[in-house]
């Protein structure tokens, strides 16, 4: 049995989050209970995706987009925008993938996904003892590098963050990476908001 198998499914909503067909076209997770579906991305979202893909070597690391993460103990399955496992490492087929296998997750920053890029899904991420959460910004033209989890459930965190500006390197020591932003755009016209 797999921990994917092992993990609780005690809530009502996570069974009803399983068994739901959600309309085409969405981005759909569960984060603590709480069912989110957004809309596609834009085009600069999908080109920063693509750009960390292409810098992440294929040979060492498996780079999966739009994979659902099984999390113990948590009422969350996240579809986070880039999941990166040791190759080898993880199941090859299913839905969902098993947090421990996981070396680092990909976040970039949507318009209207700020404060769960930075606020529940940190915290998530952290809960899961995943070793790198990577949150880049193109709100604000910066990564944010989170390592270190520490903590259990919503007061789950990271120690270490480092923060970089876009068109710096940004060093991403899990996975042996420095990170070339210089071509990420930034979003136009977007109100700045108070994170890190």
């Amino acid at each position: 049995m797999t921990a994917v198998d092992d993990r609780p499914m005690t809530t009502g909503i996570v069974k009803f989050f399983e068994e739901f067909v959600f309309p085409e076209g969405f981005k759909v997770e569960l984060l603590r209970g709480e069912i989110v579906m957004m809309a596609g991305p834009d085009v600069a979202h999908n080109d920063i995706v693509e750009a960390v893909v292409d810098q992440i070597p294929r040979s060492r690391w498996r780079r999966l987009q739009t994979q659902d993460i099984a999390i113990l103990e948590e009422s969350s399955e996240p579809q986070p925008d880039l999941v990166v496992i040791e190759r080898g490492a993880g199941p090859e087929h299913g839905r969902l993938m098993p947090s421990e296998v996981i070396t680092m997750l990909v976040e970039v920053v949507s318009k209207t996904s700020v404060d769960r890029d930075y606020g529940v899904k940190r915290s998530i991420y952290a809960a899961a003892k995943v070793p790198a959460y990577l949150i880049v910004d193109p709100v604000m033209g910066q990564c944010v590098l989170l390592t270190e989890p520490t903590g259990r459930g919503e007061h789950a965190d990271y120690r270490c963050q480092r923060l970089t500006k876009f068109g710096d390197i940004t060093p991403l020591e899990p996975v042996g990476v420095e990170l070339d932003t210089s071509e990420f755009a930034v979003y136009e016209k977007v109100r700045p908001h108070r994170y890190p």
